[in-house]
């Protein structure tokens, strides 16, 4: 595969690896919380950073394909802008949501409209090139 696609192979990746620190934050709520598996409750400290994962992993199923649609059908550039944006609205969703749920508007917001515009580009873009 080409270079063209180093900075979405890169992008990808860091949103995985930034999964994986949402994991271990979890993992090491339930110690520090003394929420014993396979519990999800017990600590409204604790179930906001279940809540981060989980919300997490419900946008990466939206977002890793999205992503890649976008980028072979519309541009590689602006999908991985767009990707970076969405890791960073990640990372202030983990900031604001393990400290209130009050605080969670702003990181979700940012990954989630760079999302809806990777799906919505993709979709235009694959059904363009369908019917071309």
């Amino acid at each position: 595969m080409s270079n063209d696609y180093a900075a979405i192979h890169l992008v990808s990746l860091l949103a995985v690896f930034e999964y994986l620190l949402f994991m271990l934050a979890v993992g090491r709520g339930r110690y520090t919380y003394g929420v014993k598996a396979p519990a999800v409750t017990g600590s409204e400290d604790f179930e906001r950073l279940y809540r981060v994962q989980m919300n997490t992993l419900e946008m990466l199923v939206i977002f890793v394909p999205a992503l890649w649609a976008f980028a072979i059908f519309v541009s590689t550039a602006w999908a991985g802008l767009l990707g970076a944006l969405f890791i960073l609205g990640r990372a202030l969703y983990f900031v604001g949501y393990s400290k209130s749920a009050d605080k969670r508007s702003i990181g979700f917001t940012l990954s989630f409209l760079p999302t809806l515009a990777l799906l919505l580009g993709g979709l235009f873009g694959a059904g363009r090139a369908f019917f071309a």
